[in-house]
């Protein structure tokens, strides 16, 4: 992978069938994704702002993202921060789907 915005400019499709991401593989997605980390089947990562609104106003762009590309992460909001945790529940794992949309919400948080 050469960039976020590549990776951001790919659209997730349904994997269902479609074994996970193994971890060599999810390492290397990983590197164009700075802060993110491999956690227990999953990705995360925590995002900081300057107020708890700035905080919800991400939560909810990456919820637009989440809904145009039928992937959804975990979001827990707290003071100032958010954290968004990815992974693809129909494969029990990684799939690239997860990347897509970290690169997406990577980018949205450039924006604020």
């Amino acid at each position: 992978m050469s960039s976020i915005e590549e990776l951001a400019s790919r659209t997730s499709i349904e994997r269902k069938g479609i074994p996970p991401i193994v971890r060599r593989e999810a390492e290397q997605l990983l590197r164009v994704l700075p802060g993110w980390i491999l956690a227990d089947g999953s990705i995360e990562k925590e995002f900081h702002f300057k107020s708890y609104l700035d905080g919800l106003d991400f939560a909810y762009s990456v919820g637009k993202i989440a809904e145009e590309q039928d992937h959804h992460p975990d979001i827990l909001i707290k003071w100032r921060r958010v954290k968004l945790t990815l992974s693809t529940h129909s494969v029990k794992g990684l799939s690239e789907n997860d990347f897509i949309a970290a690169a997406r919400s990577e980018l949205k948080y450039r924006e604020s």
